[in-house]
């Protein structure tokens, strides 16, 4: 167990593993053995992660999220939630990627990953460092909220008044810290993003009441 040990909770694929099994006879059978045995936990074909029981380290399913499809990074509920944005805890990762929109059912639960354009892609993406022991790729809090909007079915936006009402009776959103966000983002994802109506009474909105 030694030989898993050392790989943390990062996620490995199936010749990494092999390779150090190779000793055995036939590795693919160790393999199948440390799965069925729940030292190994198997993410999609071919990718695994160690079993914490090995490890004694907590699971980053954010750090998952960055490795079992990528290019990728976390966002959309799960990012305004780890801000405190939103009240609701999230269970299931939802991330923002440039190929095309999938979902992994795991073990460990469901990664869904949604497409965007690939200019749009990269504005506002942040690595969150855990502890100095690990770092994932997060959209930062404008980030996420644009993602949200133009990603999300049915979200129609063409007012001031709609926009509110969306903030603050559908999300609930706590803008305690919104005075310190950087409007150049949303500003950015205007420019690249879709629903480019929606995302510009989202800028004015937060102009008009925070005055920023």
């Amino acid at each position: 167990m030694n030989d898993l040990q050392q790989y943390g909770i990062i996620p490995i694929d199936y010749k990494t593993i092999a390779s150090k099994l190779s000793t055995y006879k036939s590795p693919r059978d160790k393999i199948s053995k440390l799965e069925k045995s729940g030292y190994l936990i198997r993410l999609k074909k071919g990718s695994y992660i160690v079993s914490p029981d090995i490890t004694s380290q907590a699971i980053s399913k954010e750090l998952i999220a960055n490795h079992l499809y990528g290019p990728s990074y976390v966002s959309l509920e799960n990012a305004l939630s780890f801000y405190g944005l939103i009240p609701e805890r999230v269970y299931s990762i939802r991330s923002i990627t440039t190929k095309r929109s999938k979902n992994f059912n795991t073990p460990l639960g469901e990664f869904e990953y949604i497409s965007v354009p690939e200019n749009y892609f990269p504005l506002g993406i942040i690595q969150k460092i855990i502890k100095n022991s690990h770092t994932y790729l997060i959209a930062s809090p404008e980030k996420a909220l644009c993602d949200l909007i133009i990603t999300k079915s049915g979200i129609r936006l063409q007012s001031i008044k709609a926009v509110r009402e969306f903030l603050f009776q559908d999300l609930r959103i706590d803008f305690d810290f919104v005075k310190k966000w950087d409007m150049t983002i949303i500003d950015e994802c205007i420019k690249y993003g879709y629903k480019k109506t929606e995302l510009k009474f989202l800028s004015k909105f937060i102009h008009d009441e925070y005055n920023i």
